[in-house]
């Protein structure tokens, strides 16, 4: 059996860290495969249902990425994105698929760096929960009904 290798969603504000992950690679600075990014005019646009449908459809894991505090090009996007993913980990502990799969995380358009650590810690920490226990539970119920 090959080692578990989680699924990681990374929705990024297009100002900021869409631009720290371009230039992660322009400055050559690797990060998992695991990480899809999916570019979004602001994290602020990110609602909770794009969170939960990724999780839904098999990641193990989903952070949305944006500008710093205060420095958001879209005024307070970033503010409220952060209190969609606060409430959210909220939700998902209470029903048993653990809140720390998701995550906020802000930095600016030059912190390739930045960018390439945090999804290298976030894919770390994804890999110690395991799987996605709700991607768990429905493929369980697809196997029973092939069966």
């Amino acid at each position: 059996m090959k080692p578990f290798e989680p699924e990681i969603v990374a929705f990024c504000c297009h100002y900021c860290a869409y631009t720290a992950a371009d230039m992660a690679g322009s400055m050559r600075i690797g990060y998992p495969p695991n990480v899809k990014i999916i570019k979004a005019p602001c994290s602020g646009k990110i609602d909770a249902i794009h969170i939960m449908k990724a999780l839904e459809k098999g990641a193990d894991g989903v952070y949305v990425a944006g500008c710093l505090e205060g420095d958001c090009h879209f005024k307070n996007g970033n503010n409220n994105a952060a209190r969609r993913v606060k409430y959210l980990q909220k939700l998902l502990d209470e029903i048993g698929v653990g809140g720390e799969r998701i995550a906020m995380i802000t930095m600016s358009a030059g912190m390739g760096g930045r960018f390439a650590e945090t999804a290298a810690e976030f894919t770390e920490k994804i890999r110690k929960l395991g799987p996605n226990p709700a991607k768990t539970a429905a493929g369980e119920k697809l196997e029973k009904a092939i069966a």
